[in-house]
């Protein structure tokens, strides 16, 4: 495969921004198999964006012959109080994440930061260093990659956050960092200051959010952010009605798209034509959708640009979207869904809760 082929991979669907693609492009010129990672909190059952849209851009860096690594930020989920800081239910869903990317994402590396602090002798030391060259208020604007602003009511280990995620790149060894777009600004903040402390500087590769199914909003969390126009409205745990789970059954997918916000002839921040954008046509080249004939026959279409401009001139009603949405989720997830189906140890520490 040659360097414009990956590079292709690389900035496909669902990415948004690669920082720089000529940082990308020289680092392919010296490097065949460069490492990459993406951190994650351990939280709720795994859904659309948190597994499956994730897991097609790794997948993507895989075909790329980039060696790939899902780093699972126990000690991070901590400090956010994932399951109310609970250590055990933290570990214990560690396991079912690392099942579940090894599963998606073939061939994918999983690490532990419980694992990654305990062999690496000198982590402790680098984060102080690095620490002392921030100020306090720089490290203050990068706490919204973790779902906070200073207006929140923290407490101190949560300041420890964005300094931990950026010595976790020099820990491991990265040459390609990734993540959603809502943890862009720790990773300007590393390719800041690790030239100042003679660090290898990554490359920054960030995909697009996935919108939960209802009406987007705001959250004033950074309203110069692509993240913050969807992010209140994201697939979440919290609101199970806005979210699909990989574990979600073909009815259960349906229902909840029939009741998901989808104004008829609105294109923008449309959670189901998302959908279709970064999911659907990231696993095919053809998008059907099975109308009946008396509404006027089936569509079929080879990009996503026909979908949208279709859908905008309202020669697709809503209904008839949702319907072909439902039928495309429910073939990507079923692989995964019926894998778990055996491993419903995995899920305990959910308490059968969605």
């Amino acid at each position: 495969m040659d360097i414009d082929e990956k590079l292709n991979l690389v900035a496909r669907s669902p990415t948004a921004e690669v920082v720089t693609t000529q940082d990308l492009r020289g680092l392919f010129e010296t490097n065949s198999h460069p490492t990459h990672y993406i951190g994650l909190e351990i939280s709720g059952l795994l859904h659309l964006g948190s597994l499956i849209l994730t897991g097609f851009k790794i997948n993507d860096f895989i075909k790329a012959g980039v060696k790939c690594k899902v780093f699972l930020a126990d000690w991070h989920s901590y400090i956010n109080n994932k399951f109310g800081g609970d250590w055990d239910k933290i570990k214990k869903a560690a396991k079912y994440y690392e099942e579940a990317f090894k599963f998606f994402c073939p061939g994918v590396e999983v690490v532990t930061g419980s694992n990654l602090y305990a062999e690496t002798g000198d982590y402790w030391e680098n984060m102080v260093r690095f620490s002392k060259n921030i100020t306090l208020s720089r490290n203050t604007r990068c706490l919204t990659i973790m779902g906070r602003s200073e207006k929140d009511s923290l407490h101190f280990a949560q300041y420890l956050y964005p300094p931990m995620q950026a010595v976790d790149i020099k820990a491991l060894d990265l040459d390609i960092v990734h993540a959603g777009m809502d943890q862009r600004k720790v990773h300007m903040l590393a390719r800041e200051v690790f030239p100042k402390m003679k660090w290898k500087v990554p490359v920054a590769v960030h995909h697009h959010l996935l919108p939960g199914l209802a009406e987007p909003g705001r959250t004033g969390l950074d309203e110069d952010s692509e993240a913050d126009t969807v992010v209140s409205s994201k697939m979440s745990k919290s609101k199970p009605w806005t979210c699909i789970f990989v574990h979600d059954t073909a009815e259960e997918v349906k229902a909840k798209l029939k009741k998901a916000w989808c104004p008829e002839g609105l294109v923008e921040n449309n959670p189901i034509l998302e959908m279709v954008r970064h999911l659907s046509f990231h696993e095919s080249r053809e998008f059907k959708v099975d109308r009946p004939s008396r509404f006027g026959g089936p569509l079929s279409f080879g990009e996503y640009r026909e979908l949208e401009e279709t859908y905008r001139e309202k020669k697709l009603h809503p209904a008839d979207l949702k319907q072909a949405v439902a039928d495309s989720v429910n073939k990507i997830i079923q692989p995964t869904r019926k894998h778990f189906e055996t491993r419903a140890d995995l899920l305990e520490v959910y308490g059968g809760e969605e």
